[in-house]
């Protein structure tokens, strides 16, 4: 039986054996060669306070709205598989379907397991919008470019929303994976000056890599105060914050230049600390965005909605304009994700970027 790797309580993870469902015919089965988890939004509900109220977004009202008592009283725990993107080879597919046969090369959205069961195009889960992508993957194309397609739809939009213009100074605050590819995406929307900011010495070094021109490590410097001196105290014409930190979003506050956009494309948790909205955000006139790729309707709607945006995000990957061979690391065996994904991506963030596993 195939395995997979699971959770039913916050920092743990262990391995089970899984029953593949039967095949329904409009669906396809895949043996996955790659996966890769998210280090960012998938992890919000895994680590929250168990003594903080459960809520879920209801997409009527557009409010998280708290869980009645009674629902969660006595009920199973909750089981939480971590994972985000795989690519692997088609070993059969439904008697309905006609666009992939056995051998195909695809990628698609799932949790970290030996095996995929999938429709081929598009599946809505109730009330978020996300989707299930079915892609064929072109053989000469890296796996570490595929799965870094849905963080490069949240790097697009946050670009996008920024309102970066040919010729501007870009602050991108945070070097996840999401921050990484924005930071390339600046300099092919023409960016005359790319600043990242990450505490994180390895996130700055494959930033500048990839062709952002410099790279600020908050725990060194005042990174506000250092933008501005470097625009000649304009500040940033643009910013992206992907940290999804108040400190990250207070550095993005600081470092604007007066009048700019700040696209929030980080998820962020409740503030427990420090942070100001009288100082330069008072001051500053600058706009806070929040830039999310998969809310519809997409700001430019009609001509852009988030199928455009994956569509796009697709083709610079296939095409290589994107680098994604150094922001997909460390690449661990399936045997040894479990222990790893609790090293790097809940405990040691400094030891990753994106963690690749290989089945």
């Amino acid at each position: 039986m195939p395995k997979e790797i699971l959770s039913t309580r916050p920092h743990s993870l262990e391995y089970a054996f899984y029953e593949e469902p039967s095949l329904a015919p409009d669906e396809i089965r895949v043996k996955v060669d790659f996966a890769a988890p998210k280090h960012g939004s998938e992890l919000h509900g895994w680590r929250a306070d168990p003594s903080s109220p459960a809520r879920d977004f209801d997409p009527v009202t557009g409010c998280f709205l708290e869980k009645p008592r009674e629902e969660s009283k006595g009920a199973p725990p909750e089981i939480f598989r971590p994972g985000n993107m795989w690519v692997g080879r088609v070993v059969e597919a439904g008697s309905a379907v006609s666009a992939f046969h056995a051998g195909d090369r695809v990628a698609g959205y799932g949790s970290l397991k030996e095996t995929q069961t999938v429709k081929p195009g598009l599946i809505s889960e109730p009330g978020l919008g996300f989707c299930v992508d079915v892609l064929k993957v072109p053989e000469e194309m890296s796996w570490k470019s595929a799965v870094c397609y849905d963080p490069a739809q949240f790097a697009m939009c946050g670009v996008r929303d920024s309102m970066l213009r040919l010729g501007d100074a870009c602050l991108v605050t945070g070097l996840g994976a999401v921050g990484l590819l924005a930071a390339q995406m600046a300099k092919l929307q023409g960016a005359g000056l790319v600043i990242v900011s990450d505490p994180i010495a390895r996130r700055r070094r494959i930033a500048l890599e990839n062709g952002a021109d410099v790279a600020l490590d908050p725990a060194a410097c005042d990174v506000g105060l250092e933008v501005k001196r470097l625009t000649g105290n304009r500040g940033a014409d643009a910013v992206i914050e992907t940290s999804g930190s108040y400190p990250g979003l207070q550095t993005a506050l600081r470092g604007a230049a007066y009048g700019s956009r700040i696209a929030v494309v980080g998820w962020f948790q409740p503030c427990r600390g420090n942070f100001d909205l009288g100082l330069e955000a008072h001051m500053n006139n600058a706009s806070i965005f929040f830039s999310r790729a998969c809310s519809e309707p997409n700001p430019d709607y009609p001509r852009w909605d988030w199928e455009r945006i994956r569509k796009e995000c697709w083709r610079l990957l296939v095409s290589g304009a994107l680098r994604a061979e150094n922001i997909v690391d460390p690449v661990v065996s399936f045997d040894e994700a479990s222990a790893v994904y609790l090293d790097v991506a809940d405990r040691n963030p400094e030891k990753s970027v994106k963690m690749g596993v290989r089945f």
